[in-house]
């Protein structure tokens, strides 16, 4: 009796953690991907666009953008900062026929990656306003 109660009990919980193993499919990861793109993602050309101006602070900068990544000065002390960012998308599709409850029989993949990069300089005069900013972004 007990080792029926035990198996019946089993069972559930090996389909649970088998379910996390089920491919998902391309609608589901387009839904990941877009969901993870609106986390911390607070660094993009439209926003440099769109907010960055030349005389404003370096407070108001970091309000903006953050953090950046790197800090130079050049022969006047004057500060530059460098934001570089770059991110890796990954889409992988997959042929099935019918299997085995819900494995596929077919496990045949493509699986296609796209890198981006995004470089934003942005160059601040003696005061710590901003005097200049340039950016470039690359996809590949």
């Amino acid at each position: 009796m007990k080792k029926t109660t035990f198996a019946l009990m089993l069972v559930p919980t090996i389909l649970v953690a088998l379910s996390g193993c089920y491919p998902t499919s391309l609608v589901d990861q387009q839904k990941d991907m877009n969901a993870a793109k609106g986390e911390g993602d607070n660094l993009s050309i439209g926003k440099v666009q769109k907010e960055i101006r030349v005389g404003m602070s370096s407070s108001d900068v970091v309000s903006v953008l953050g953090s950046p990544n790197m800090v130079t000065t050049d022969d006047k002390r004057r500060e530059s900062w460098v934001y570089d960012k770059v991110s890796t998308e990954a889409m992988a599709s997959t042929s099935r026929g019918s299997g085995f409850l819900w494995f596929p029989a077919d496990r045949n993949a493509a699986v296609s990656r796209t890198q981006k990069t995004l470089t934003i300089v942005i160059k601040f005069d003696e005061k710590g306003m901003v005097r200049d900013f340039a950016y470039n972004t690359s996809k590949f």
